[in-house]
């Protein structure tokens, strides 16, 4: 389920991937928007955790890279709304969406290559929520 944008972030330890995937996006005419980092100089994965996650809606889906993942996928999920999943290979993934509703995808730019990022990424965004008895648990989860 391709939603109508892609919002992508990194910090300094996910700059190489993110402009990986963003050539990705590029050539595979899929509309995304790079809120930064720019550069791979220090800088805090909470500051485009918080950006990231304030730009996703129904519509989007968000991309979040530091260089495990973990950091900047804690950050992401303090906000409301926001189901960010860090996953290190596609059948997490595939079932963060289809089970969880992930609209979040953490990955650890240190820890995969562009290649095995890519299939992570492809499988996420199109993958649907499959519903039913997971929509119940979600809204459990919305309650906090």
């Amino acid at each position: 389920m391709l939603r109508d944008k892609i919002y992508i972030a990194s910090d300094h330890g996910g700059y190489k991937l993110k402009n990986e995937l963003c050539a990705y996006f590029k050539n595979n005419a899929i509309s995304y928007e790079d809120l930064g980092a720019y550069n791979d100089k220090s800088c805090d994965y909470a500051d485009y955790a918080h950006l990231l996650a304030s730009k996703i809606d129904s519509n989007s889906f968000g991309i979040l890279i530091c260089g495990s993942g973990i950091g900047i996928s804690i950050g992401a999920n303090r906000h409301k709304n926001i189901r960010c999943a860090l996953c290190n290979e596609s059948l997490s993934a595939k079932l963060a969406r289809k089970h969880n509703d992930a609209n979040v995808l953490a990955l650890g730019g240190r820890l995969l290559g562009t290649d095995l990022a890519i299939d992570i990424v492809t499988n996420f965004i199109n993958t649907d929520f499959d519903g039913g008895r997971h929509k119940k648990r979600i809204e459990k989860i919305e309650v906090c």
